[in-house]
C-alpha cells in the first residue's frame, strides 16, 4: 500500500507521467460531463411540463406614427370578391364600412343605386374608409367594359360618377381542340366567346364554320387581354392565330402597317380578307344544300340553287360583300328578299326574310358585314332560315365551294415591316405545337 502511494506521488511529480495523468482526469470529466448531457437530455424529453421560471424584462421601444391622410386621420383600404347571392349592403358591411348615409346613398343616387344589377360573382371591388367605418371612396369596375363606378365623399357629401380604368395589356396565348363546335372547344379553355367570334370572322373566307369544321382540328390563338389590378376586364384583339382544319393549316396575323388599315395577312403578306364572306349568319346549322331535293311544299324534285341555314326568327342577316342593293321587296317562293349587286359579275340572293334592316332600300351601298334584314319564314318556308344564292353573271353558284375573290398582297417595304411583325407570332405557333407533341408522345 505504501509502495503504490509512492508511486502515484512519483508520478504527480514527474512532467510527463503528470500530464498523462492529467489527460486521463480530463477525458474521464468529459465522459462523465457527456453522460450528464445525455441523461439529462433523456430526462427532459420524458418530462410533460417542464417548469422554467418566468422573468418580465421592460424595453422602452419607439412606435412608427400610423399612416394618416393629410386631414382627417387614419384610414383603411380593403378589397373583396362578389359571392353569390351578394347584396350591396352585404358586401358594405363585409368590407368593414359602418356608415348609414352610405347605405343609404348607395339605395337611392342615381348612378350608384345600378351597381346592384351590376354585382357578378368574382368581381372585386374596393373601399377606403376611416377608423370609424366611415366611408371616404369606394370603386366598382363594371363587369364587360373598361369603366368603374366610384363613390367619393367631399366633406360631408358623397358623389358617384363613372371614369375609365387604367388598364394594363397583357398578350395571352391559347391552344383548343374541336370536339362538337367553336364555341365548346373555346368554353374548355376560358377562351372569351368574343375571341372565338374573331376567330371565325378571321379565317371566315377559308372556313364555313356551319359545315367545315372536324372533330379533332386544332388551334392556336394570340389575343390582347386587358386587365386592371392584374385582373382580366375585357378581351382585347386577336393578334395571330392559327387553325389546322381537315388536315389543312390556316395562319393569319395581325398587321396595322398604317394606323385604321390594319387587317390579316397570311405568313407569305397574303390579305386574308375576302372580297366575299363565305356566310352570311354568323354562326348556325345548314339544313339544305346546294343540290337536287324533294321540295317540302310542292313535294317534286327541284334544283336547290342555294344553302339554307336554319336559325331563328330575327337573327342578324349580314352582306357578303360591298355591294348595292339590286333588289328589296317581296318575290313569289323567296318571300322578302334581297338582292345584291357586287363588283364585276358577282351577285348575292337573300330570302325568307322576316323583315328588313332599317335603312336599307334598293339602291343603297352596303359594306361587308353590314346588317340587311332578320332571318324569317316568309314565302314557301316550313321553317324559319335563311335561303343564300351566290351568283357569276346570274348563274348560281354553290356559295360553300365556290372559289372566292381575294384581296391584295403586300409588298416591297410593307412586306419586309409585316415579316418582322409576323416571326414572333410564328414562333409561337412552333412552341405551342411543340408543346402540344409532347403531350401526345
Amino acid at each position: 500500500m505504501c509502495k503504490e502511494k509512492s508511486r502515484i506521488l512519483a508520478q504527480l511529480g514527474d512532467p510527463v507521467g503528470n500530464r498523462r495523468f492529467h489527460r486521463w482526469i480530463l477525458g474521464g470529466a468529459a465522459a462523465l460531463s457527456l453522460l450528464s448531457v445525455v441523461t439529462t437530455f433523456a430526462n427532459t424529453a420524458r418530462t410533460t411540463d417542464v417548469y422554467l421560471p418566468a422573468q418580465s424584462i421592460l424595453v422602452q421601444v419607439s412606435q412608427p406614427a400610423p399612416t394618416t391622410s393629410s386631414n382627417d386621420g387614419l384610414h383603411f383600404s380593403r378589397e373583396e370578391r362578389i359571392r353569390p347571392g351578394d347584396t350591396i349592403s352585404s358586401i358594405v358591411r363585409r368590407l368593414g364600412i359602418d356608415d348609414s348615409k352610405a347605405e343609404a346613398f348607395l339605395r337611392t343616387d342615381t348612378v350608384a343605386r345600378t351597381l346592384q344589377s351590376k354585382l357578378k360573382a368574382g368581381q372585386m371591388v374596393s373601399a377606403r374608409f376611416d377608423e370609424r367605418g366611415e366611408l371616404h371612396t369606394l370603386q366598382f369596375p363594371i363587369p364587360g367594359s373598361d369603366r368603374a363606378v366610384n363613390i367619393e365623399r367631399n366633406g360631408s357629401e358623397l358623389k358617384a360618377r363613372e371614369s375609365d380604368l387604367s388598364l394594363e395589356t397583357r398578350t395571352l396565348t391559347r391552344v383548343g381542340t374541336i370536339r362538337s363546335s367553336l364555341f365548346a372547344a373555346a368554353d374548355e379553355i376560358d377562351l372569351p366567346d368574343s375571341v372565338a367570334i374573331q376567330l371565325a370572322e378571321i379565317f371566315g373566307g377559308e372556313i364555313d364554320f356551319h359545315t367545315d369544321l372536324r372533330r379533332g382540328d386544332r388551334f392556336v390563338v394570340v389575343y390582347e387581354s386587358l386587365a386592371y389590378s392584374g385582373r382580366e376586364v375585357k378581351p382585347g384583339r386577336v393578334l395571330a392565330a392559327e387553325f389546322d382544319n381537315a388536315g389543312t393549316t390556316y395562319q393569319a396575323i395581325w398587321y396595322d402597317g398604317q394606323p385604321g388599315s390594319g387587317g390579316y395577312y397570311t405568313p407569305e403578306g397574303r390579305s386574308l380578307k375576302k372580297a366575299f364572306l363565305r356566310s352570311p349568319l354568323e354562326f348556325s346549322r345548314v339544313s339544305s344544300g346546294f343540290s337536287m331535293r324533294l321540295h317540302p311544299i310542292h313535294g317534286d324534285w327541284r334544283a336547290h340553287k342555294g344553302v339554307d341555314y336554319a336559325a331563328p326568327i330575327g337573327t342578324s342577316v349580314r352582306a357578303t360583300a360591298d355591294g348595292h342593293v339590286e333588289f328589296l321587296g317581296q318575290q313569289r317562293g323567296y318571300g322578302n328578299f334581297i338582292i345584291l349587286r357586287h363588283h364585276d359579275r358577282y351577285s348575292t340572293a337573300y330570302g325568307h326574310l322576316n323583315s328588313f334592316a332599317s335603312g336599307i332600300r334598293q339602291g343603297s351601298r352596303v359594306a361587308q358585314g353590314d346588317v340587311i334584314g332578320y332571318v324569317g319564314r316568309t314565302g314557301w318556308a316550313t321553317g324559319p332560315h335563311l335561303h343564300y344564292e351566290f351568283r357569276i353573271a346570274n348563274v348560281h353558284q354553290d356559295p360553300l365551294s365556290v372559289a372566292l375573290p381575294i384581296n391584295h398582297a403586300l409588298s416591297g417595304y410593307g412586306l419586309d415591316d409585316f415579316r418582322l411583325t409576323a416571326q414572333p407570332m410564328l414562333t409561337r405557333f412552333e412552341m405551342m405545337n411543340g408543346i402540344k407533341t409532347a403531350k401526345l408522345d
